[in-house]
């Protein structure tokens, strides 16, 4: 990673990710998930019904990470994606992002995050598990034989 590009995912923009953007991180999506092909769980009714916490990080050079979720009627933030761009990680991004997504939460009422993975996610386990997250593996939670980590968080009070 070179440093303009560390300064540039540092000094990225966090906002609510247009049609458009969405749409290029579908183009882009190896950049973000590698082999992985998750283009399945990229739902536009997310960032066409929950435009407030679906932000997307845009610096000079693009689209460097971005994170869709929404906020239930329980004040559960959930966040059902988030992802940086192969060049982005390590430089504290994926931390602002989900900084920027709780913020937006917390606007509607969230009172803690929720998010899951796979078990064989090691790195989104990691990240979680340093910002704070409990994690908890349960089976079956995706249907028989669909086990998932679960990621919780309460958000603390402000006062």
């Amino acid at each position: 990673m070179t440093d303009s590009f560390q300064t540039s995912a540092q000094n990225s923009e966090i906002a609510p990710v247009t049609m458009e953007q969405f749409q290029r991180v579908l183009e882009d999506h190896a950049r973000y998930w590698g082999e992985r092909d998750l283009r399945a769980l990229h739902l536009a009714a997310l960032v066409q019904e929950f435009p407030s916490t679906s932000l997307v990080a845009v610096g000079e050079d693009g689209i460097s990470g971005y994170i869709f979720g929404f906020v239930t009627p329980d004040h559960v933030a959930y966040v059902h994606l988030i992802a940086t761009r192969d060049d982005a990680r390590g430089t504290g991004l994926g931390r602002r992002l989900y900084a920027a997504f709780t913020e937006a939460a917390r606007a509607q009422g969230a009172a803690s995050l929720k998010a899951i993975t796979s078990v064989g996610n090691t790195g989104s386990i990691a990240f979680h598990r340093s910002l704070g997250f409990a994690v908890n593996v349960v089976e079956n939670y995706n249907g028989p034989g669909q086990t998932r980590v679960v990621f919780t968080r309460v958000l603390p009070d402000r006062s």
